[in-house]
């Protein structure tokens, strides 16, 4: 097999060790040195002039988890990195072993059979890493007002069903008064703003419970988190907002297509990057973002289309912003989504319209533009002789004699 890189090495990457094989290509058989550092930043400056003592100028290394990343860090400007999947570069059963890993990597690597994974530049990771973060923070806070929601059932108190939103403003001055000792209905209710749309009779019975001091315990400390998790949530919001500044024009390109809101349009920035360059086609980003179907044939069968694992980010984001997106009355996602709901159900329709907005997405980022809504009526438009065919099929069914007179 041809030898497409003669000096390069790979990299078995762990916590605490990393296993390194300089692959050296010559007339005969190659030259392999293994050597084993610590991944102290002075064992990866040790690695680095190790490597560079072969003259290698290539480095593939495996995704273990974050462990990949100080080492890729420090060899960032040194050699031509290569991030690999790990289930695309398993060795051969039986023969694992930290040198092996390392020796296989390095061989593959030589003929050119590991396909880079994407690794985003250091501004794009660092907004990643604070998008992710806050979705984190804002799922926590949610998990803490279903366990208030939960420890006010305990005291029968139906706060939840009487108030849209227990930790409104309302909702809170009411959840303030009973930590305080509070448990008189009435004087509860005083707390309760007239704007709200339930009767007194109605608050009354809602705010009637059997509070304990274990409930009061309880709905403090989940207070506090939440109190503590909104602050969090404000800071990252703030340094969003200056990660995103070189990135901000891109963000306003997304924004304008329908269902993707500013943050969603963050994190899709946060997740892709605005350089398109790296996907050669917008099936190669779908691919990438595992929303396309997969490969599963044999014996010329489809045995399964079910979309591949991976990219949860990017793809929750995309299912949520879709689902909005064909609320939008005579637009060209909405009537994607009925026209394949009719065909493939609900399910398979979102992601569909998901696919559609990440191919849009492809296509705003190289080229710089803004959403152009295709209408609700383009699918009829593409093909007016199948829709004309359909209905007149309709209509015959249901017992009607059709001509059909061109205009």
């Amino acid at each position: 097999m041809e030898v497409i890189y003669p000096r390069c090495a790979g990299l078995d990457v762990h916590k605490q060790t990393v296993v390194a094989c300089a692959r050296i290509a010559g007339d005969g058989p190659p030259l392999q040195q293994v050597r084993t550092f610590v991944t102290t930043t002075s064992g990866l400056l040790a690695l680095a002039d190790w490597l560079e003592s072969f003259g290698v100028e290539q480095v593939a290394m495996e995704a273990t988890g974050v462990y990949w990343k100080p080492v890729w860090h420090v060899l960032e400007g040194h050699f031509e990195q290569v991030l690999a999947n790990a289930a695309h570069v398993k060795n051969v059963p039986g023969r694992k072993t930290d040198v092996n890993d390392a020796t296989w990597l390095a061989d593959l690597l030589a003929h050119g059979l590991i396909r880079a994974s994407f690794v985003p530049p250091v501004a794009v990771q660092e907004l990643r890493s604070l998008t992710r973060t806050r979705k984190q923070f804002v799922r926590e806070r949610s998990a803490h007002i279903q366990r208030i929601e939960k420890v006010l059932e305990d005291a029968n108190l139906k706060l939840g069903v009487v108030l849209s939103d227990i930790l409104g403003q309302s909702g809170r001055a009411v959840l303030q008064a009973i930590i305080a000792g509070q448990d008189d209905p009435l004087r509860l209710l005083a707390c309760v703003s007239t704007r709200v749309k339930a009767t007194r009779t109605e608050l009354l019975e809602a705010l009637r419970g059997h509070v304990s001091p274990h409930h009061r315990f309880m709905l403090k400390l989940h207070l506090t988190h939440i109190d503590a998790l909104d602050h969090a949530i404000a800071a990252i919001e703030k340094e969003v907002g200056q990660g995103l500044e070189p990135f901000r024009q891109a963000a306003a390109l997304l924004s304008t297509m329908p269902g993707l809101s500013a943050v969603s349009a963050h994190v899709v920035v946060a997740e892709i990057g605005i350089d398109m360059s790296r996907f050669a086609t917008p099936g190669h980003l779908l691919s990438w973002a595992c929303l396309c179907p997969r490969n599963d044939e044999s014996a010329g069968k489809r045995r399964s289309t079910r979309l591949r694992r991976g990219a949860n980010w990017l793809k929750t984001t995309l299912v949520q912003a879709a689902w909005a997106a064909i609320k939008v009355k005579g637009s060209y996602l909405q009537a994607q989504f009925h026209r394949l709901r009719a065909r493939r159900g609900a399910k398979k329709a979102i992601i569909g319209v998901a696919a559609s907005m990440l191919t849009a997405a492809w296509h705003m980022l190289r080229d710089g533009t803004e959403w152009q809504d295709l209408g609700a009526t383009h699918f009829d438009r593409a093909d007016a002789h199948k829709t004309a065919n359909r209905l007149i099929r309709r209509l015959q069914q249901i017992g009607y004699a059709v001509s059909v007179v061109p205009v």
